[in-house]
């Protein structure tokens, strides 16, 4: 498990805490407040323009999970470094957030454990929970988790009991919810008769072990009142110790101090006592780091060394079993930092997982095959059922085919004398199709020549339509021509306009000085004149222009009237010929009357 899907898991109670209605959806302003103390307790610097932006008023509505997953992402998740804010923190926040809505201990006061308690199994439920949405944890994790809050308080857990709670629990999801698991703590059905500061120190022990990766840590064995746990092997889950201080040897003075010594997967953290307010060193564990047992020497007795790439410290255990405690704590750590991992309890997690998964893909083959056989044992009685209907049906069948066969020799004569009435009917139909196809291929032959005549007219159609379009063509020149005569005829006007109008101020002009320009009034007289002679002239050339586009027209009109003469010859030709009608000559006809007409479209065009 992640960092990020750690966080998401937390931040999902406290989204929910924050949705009243239960609709999945939660107010702006509960978002910004959250968002807010998401920054201050991951230690992220704040980013009040993007918080504003993202939760502008243009909407005034609540957002979803999945409206505010965008900003969670981008603006917080990302923007975490693992080791720069203190998870318990930001864990206590999600908490108080979700306990004052969801979690509710008895009014009395006789909830077996305390509200700081339920935060811790808050947490380990958070840890121990499925990937999943809405959290549950299964019920083998729910007996792992009781099983190791028992073990630190060294009292054996009732599995029957559990598995008769969890039976009569309602489970959605095939889990518990933190909820109804806090609540099953609270019933004090599982704790009968031990004291509430017992499961108090066995929860931090758990707490400690699992959440913050404490491998080894010593303790007083006064703490639990109870005999020390079994010493543990490389291959199990190390329980905490139950004996004194270590003591560690300065690397200056070379004196001898007695230390508060905690060991997590990648470091081994040493204290001043066991309230863990002053640190007083650390020794970072790796994949090169190694553990030795000593001699006892300068007074002191079963003594063990952990050598790292740069420093020896030397450390002594109150005993012998302390210290192989200790040095088997030690080499599960560096152990861990070999292959990889960050935490031990995630890696035994994760094999829990995946043993269940076997488990249960077991499971599932194995109702698969039972399946299958049962589908087999099925599929083999219908076979022999399906065999005796196919003998009884094979005996009817042979029944049927002697029947079948005398009915298809009946059937064989009838079809043969049918067969011999219909070829003497076909040998007169025969006799008759020939005589119809001597009629047919005669009347084809007709028809051919009836084609070649409709091919020769519709030449001569053609013909005439391009005449026709080669009209319309030269009564488009002579439009072009007209329009051009227009237009040098509105010219010449306005020449003329203008003449007229320098005429007029030039009278004006030489009222008094009329003997000096009379000569140029003679001049310009004459240009007058000769603008009118040239607008006569234009004038005469519309008038023969329009009668060159009358004439044009006339052609077109002809052109139309010989086209329809066509059509209606070909009309005429188009009718089918009677079998028994008298052929006239039509083509000498048709040219007959054609004659006359190309005659007088000659003289009109010309």
């Amino acid at each position: 498990m992640d960092l990020r899907a750690e966080l998401l898991k937390s931040i999902w109670y406290a989204f929910t805490a924050l949705d009243v209605e239960k609709s999945g959806k939660v107010s702006k302003s509960q978002l910004k407040v959250l968002s807010h103390n998401l920054y201050t307790v991951l230690c992220i610097p704040h980013d009040p323009v993007a918080l504003e932006e993202h939760f502008r008023d243009d909407d005034d509505g609540p957002v979803s999970s999945q409206g505010y997953m965008p900003y969670l992402n981008k603006y917080i998740l990302d923007k975490v470094e693992e080791g720069a804010f203190v998870k318990e923190n930001f864990d206590e926040l999600c908490w108080t957030l979700t306990a004052k809505k969801n979690y509710k201990p008895d009014r009395n006061g006789n909830s077996v454990v305390s509200h700081q308690d339920a935060f811790k199994l808050w947490c380990l439920f958070n840890f121990l929970s499925e990937d999943k949405y809405p959290l549950v944890m299964v019920p083998d994790e729910v007996e792992y988790l009781l099983k190791k809050i028992c073990t630190a308080m060294n009292v054996e857990l009732n599995s029957c009991e559990l598995d008769d709670y969890l039976s009569q629990e309602p489970q959605g999801q095939g889990g518990l919810t933190v909820w109804q698991f806090l609540d099953m703590v609270n019933s004090g059905r599982f704790l009968r008769g031990i004291e509430q500061e017992a499961v108090s120190m066995a929860v931090e022990e758990v707490y400690q072990e699992v959440i913050e990766d404490v491998l080894k840590q010593a303790r007083s064995p006064q703490m639990l009142g109870q005999k020390p746990c079994p010493a543990p092997t490389p291959f199990s889950s190390p329980c905490l110790l139950v004996q004194g201080y270590l003591w560690k040897k300065g690397q200056l003075r070379r004196n001898w101090s007695e230390r508060w010594f905690m060991l997590k997967p990648s470091v081994l953290s040493y204290y001043m006592s066991e309230e863990r307010k002053e640190k007083k060193g650390s020794i970072t564990l790796d994949k090169n780091c190694c553990v030795e047992v000593l001699p006892d020497r300068d007074g002191k007795r079963c003594m063990f060394c952990v050598k790292t790439a740069s420093r020896t410290y030397e450390m002594s255990a109150s005993d012998t079993r302390q210290r192989q405690e200790w040095t088997l704590a030690i080499q599960t750590a560096i152990r861990l930092q070999a292959e990889g991992k960050k935490s031990l309890h995630k890696d035994l997690k994760q094999k829990r997982r995946e043993q269940r998964e076997q488990r249960e893909q077991r499971k599932a083959a194995k109702e698969e095959e039972t399946q299958r056989l049962k589908q087999l044992q099925e599929e083999k009685e219908r076979k022999l059922q399906e065999l005796e209907l196919l003998k009884e049906a094979q005996r009817q069948a042979e029944i049927l085919l002697q029947e079948e066969e005398q009915r298809r020799r009946q059937q064989h004569e009838e079809m043969q004398r049918t067969l011999e009435i219909q070829l003497r009917e076909a040998e007169q139909a025969r006799a008759s199709m020939q005589a119809e196809m001597v009629l047919k291929e005669a009347e084809a032959e007709r028809q051919r020549k009836r084609i070649l005549e409709l091919e020769a007219m519709q030449e001569r159609l053609q013909e005439a339509l391009q005449q026709e379009v080669k009209a319309r063509q030269d009564e488009e020149a002579v439009r072009y021509a007209q329009a051009r005569l227009l237009a040098e005829e509105e010219e010449k006007l306005k020449q003329l306009m203008k003449l007229k109008e320098e005429q007029e101020e030039y009278i004006i002009k030489t009222q008094r000085e009329k003997q000096v320009l009379k000569q140029e009034m003679e001049n310009k007289n004459k240009c007058l004149e000769e603008a009118q002679k040239q607008l006569e002239e234009v004038r005469v050339n519309r008038q023969r222009v329009d009668q060159d586009v009358m004439a044009a027209q006339r052609k077109l009109r002809q052109a139309s009237t010989n086209v329809k003469h066509w059509n209606v010859q070909m009309n005429r030709l188009m009718h089918p010929i009677g079998p028994g009608d008298k052929r006239t000559n039509v083509s000498g006809g048709v040219f007959a009357g054609y004659q006359p007409l190309l005659s007088r479209r000659d003289s009109s065009l010309k």
